[in-house]
């Protein structure tokens, strides 16, 4: 039994390539870094993070980029003994690509292409040409590259406007059976989010559609539990099988948002006999299916991820919003501990705050950690956040109110603010916990003589996505450990003894 999504939490805009029988996967990251995860897998159902592409400042600015800006949609290739990722840096110069011969990493410096749009894409023909595919305005182009230097070798020329809706987007070529057949999302990202195909015998077509198109949408599947499928990509596995991954959000029930983001999806791929792919069950993306050619999951269904601090790396899991900063954490400077400085930047604004933070995953969570933190002025504060973006974040933490050090509950939605405050708390370390289910998120914490602070609660929806933007929002909801001067630099240090996530899969 596989169950849905292959990848939980904010993993959108999969691309998976295979080689030999080890498959990669890659996903979009947006404003947060390292930039692009990349997954093994041997079986296409179990993925383990062994790096990511974007970890060098030299590879990836994202100083002041606006939210749900950055890194789009990543597609990975492989060819003759080498890994091309090629994505956009919507803010900082446009579409590039980097290369290794070790998907685990190091990763070249960029070669840039071009800036206009997104979405890029490659493909090595088997008489050595490569073409390079993209998102234009009025829909897909496409140009031969010189792969070495990234200069293009034609012009940009237009494949197709639309197949049946507008909004065109997420490009991929294949050569399959002798006939290059292109796939691109359409209708958009969100509630009209589709995946269509069409062939040619030329790459520069002109391309027949489907006659089923579109092959994979939800539609018109506003009660379902997976909405806004789309932006996909085929895989052949080693064994001759057709399989797609795609974003799609997971919703509790029919009114509730996609606090998670956008997240990756598995579904079994059959062919027509005249030459077209049925995907999932009939152009739908199922919660759960039974094959006999994908092994089990590994992945329990219940479970706890704990940091204790005790190595002089982060784990893969964590990740900083935008341009990270040495000077606001540290690994060293008191053993078995993560320590956090915070800097002058709050939470409340679209910039570089010190902030580490993991991906909430499942609707049914709690996340806590064991914070020593005493701050030394009013302004001083750091603890954990549920952040979405720097306009819509519920923030608990320690910090001072009336010269008395406390917990406060802090909720920001839009340009609303409000503010929970407990009563004193013993000195020494603080448990601090964010507990989450369908639709709310519960706070509190234990002081160092066990008593216990109920901060109250915030509902899921009022930060999620699909509020939380002006006029889109891509990514989902991060568990992160913050501190923050509020404008100076915090004199007190904020030490992590661990972090802890617990999660159940059952929504």
């Amino acid at each position: 039994m596989i169950r849905n999504p292959i990848l939980p939490g904010f993993y959108p805009d999969p691309s998976v390539c295979r080689v030999g029988c080890d498959y990669y996967l890659v996903t979009s990251t947006f404003e947060y870094f390292p930039g692009v995860p990349i997954f093994h897998s041997t079986d296409l159902v179990n993925w383990t993070q062994i790096g990511h592409c974007l970890t060098r400042l030299t590879q990836l600015s994202l100083d002041r980029t606006p939210p749900s800006s950055g890194i789009y949609a990543p597609t990975l290739r492989y060819h003759d003994g080498t890994f091309y990722m090629i994505t956009t840096n919507v803010d900082r110069g446009g579409n590039f690509f980097i290369t290794a011969t070790d998907p685990a990493g190091p990763w070249s410096d960029p070669i840039w292409i071009d800036s206009e749009m997104i979405d890029p894409s490659l493909l090595f023909d088997d008489d050595g040409t490569v073409y390079y595919t993209r998102r234009t305005g009025d829909g897909i182009v496409q140009a031969e590259i010189n792969i070495e230097t990234g200069d293009l070798l034609t012009d940009l020329r237009l494949l197709v406007h639309r197949f049946i809706a507008p909004d065109m987007e997420g490009p991929h070529l294949y050569k399959i059976n002798g006939l290059y057949y292109l796939m691109a999302a359409e209708g958009g990202t969100r509630y009209g989010h589709a995946e269509v195909i069409g062939r040619s015998e030329s790459p520069w077509g002109p391309f027949e559609p489907c006659p089923f198109n579109p092959i994979v949408t939800h539609r018109d599947q506003g009660h379902g539990r997976i909405r806004d499928v789309g932006h996909g990509e085929l895989v052949e596995d080693h064994n001759g099988n057709w399989w797609f991954f795609c974003l799609g959000t997971r919703h509790a029930f029919h009114a509730s948002a996609g606090i998670l983001g956008r997240e990756t999806f598995l579904a079994p791929v059959t062919w027509t006999d005249d030459g077209w792919p049925v995907i999932g069950e009939n152009g739908t993306i199922p919660e759960t299916f039974e094959t006999p050619l994908l092994p089990d999951q590994t992945r329990p269904a219940d479970g706890v991820w704990r940091d204790e601090f005790n190595t002089l790396s982060l784990d893969l899991s964590w990740n900083f919003l935008r341009a990270p900063q040495p000077a606001h954490w540290s690994l060293r400077a008191r053993p078995d501990h993560l320590r956090l400085m915070g800097s002058d930047q709050p939470l409340s604004i679209a910039d570089s705050p010190t902030f580490i933070g993991r991906r909430q995953q499942h609707f049914n969570m709690e996340a806590a950690c064991l914070l020593d933190f005493d701050p030394t002025a009013g302004r001083e504060e750091a603890g954990l956040t549920v952040y979405v973006n720097h306009a819509h974040h519920y923030d608990l933490m320690i910090t001072r109110r009336d010269d008395q050090r406390c917990v406060v509950l802090r909720k920001t939605v839009g340009d609303m603010a409000d503010e929970q405050v407990s009563g004193p708390i013993a000195p020494g370390p603080v448990e601090l916990t964010i507990a989450s289910e369908p639709g709310l998120y519960r706070f509190a914490a234990r002081d160092a003589d066990g008593m216990r602070h109920n901060l109250g609660s915030g509902l899921t929806r009022l930060i999620a996505p699909e509020v939380a933007h002006d006029h889109y929002c891509w990514t989902g909801a991060f568990i992160a450990l913050f501190a923050s001067g509020n404008g100076q630099a915090c004199r007190a240090p904020a030490d992590v003894t661990w972090f802890e996530y617990r999660y159940s899969e059952e929504m």
